[in-house]
């Protein structure tokens, strides 16, 4: 298992960017796990731009599969007194596989105080709770996971996960890398196995730089229409002490 840490200590700088390589323990299937594709661009956009404001919005598109030797490229698009907004891309040997614009804005006085987010009631595992992880081979090794599903859910999955590596990394990236580790939604339709894939991914903080010092996050998935091969799902992070921290939509393409 390679740490993230380790894969942003590797990356060669280059114009506009840096140059690295995904192990083969971050991929999914073909290509490289979403959340590692979003943590590295997001480090990417951090180096682009000094003295940014706190990360509230990400605008994610899965473009291609990448896996190997791929490069990450960031361009300022705009930086005003609140908001600045960050390009990135991600191409490997087949051409552009990610794209994603940040959006950083610091907190801003206003006259609005509205707030209807529901606060998480479970706790965070307990030392010793029975953990489980994805195989070897797979991205979810990475990961801890504990489910907290219902046996008569459909169309949803709630679990806590963690990076199981997470020292030396930056509070938002090591946000993002966790933030699409659940599977799609749609899996709780499926009997047996079925390829998905995301299409699109747009993840909003609710709160500046959320941190979480035991790494726990719970994390919800739940989709209510799925046809023609598509589903659009709606995800929600909570922090350990049960603050939501992000909401997040995406699409998922459906090959079953």
């Amino acid at each position: 298992m390679t740490a993230l840490a380790d894969i942003f200590a590797a990356l060669e700088p280059v114009e506009d960017g840096f140059r690295g390589q995904i192990p083969a323990g971050w991929l999914q299937g073909r290509t490289a796990y979403g959340g590692l594709s979003s943590a590295l661009a997001l480090h990417a956009a951090q180096a682009c731009e000094p003295d940014l404001p706190p990360l509230r919005s990400a605008l994610v598109a899965f473009v291609g599969p990448l896996a190997n030797t791929v490069t990450i490229t960031a361009r300022r698009l705009r930086r005003g007194r609140n908001a600045a907004y960050i390009d990135v891309s991600i191409a490997g040997d087949g051409g552009v596989g990610y794209r994603a614009t940040f959006v950083f804005m610091r907190e801003m006085e206003s006259s609005i105080a509205f707030d209807r987010s529901d606060t998480a009631t479970l706790a965070p595992p307990p030392a010793g709770a029975r953990l489980h992880r994805g195989p070897a081979d797979h991205f979810t090794h990475n990961f801890e996971f504990l489910d907290h599903g219902t046996p008569d859910a459909r169309g949803e999955w709630r679990r806590w996960a963690r990076l199981v590596e997470r020292d030396g990394l930056d509070p938002e990236v090591a946000l993002i890398a966790v933030a699409d580790a659940l599977p799609p939604a749609a899996y709780q339709l499926h009997r047996g196995e079925a390829a998905m894939s995301s299409l699109t991914w747009q993840l909003n903080l609710l709160v500046p730089r959320p941190t979480n010092d035991d790494g726990w996050w719970l994390m919800e998935s739940r989709t209510d229409r799925v046809v023609g091969g598509y589903s659009s799902q709606r995800m929600t992070m909570w922090a350990a002490d049960g603050t939501p921290v992000a909401d997040a939509m995406q699409g998922v393409a459906i090959f079953a």
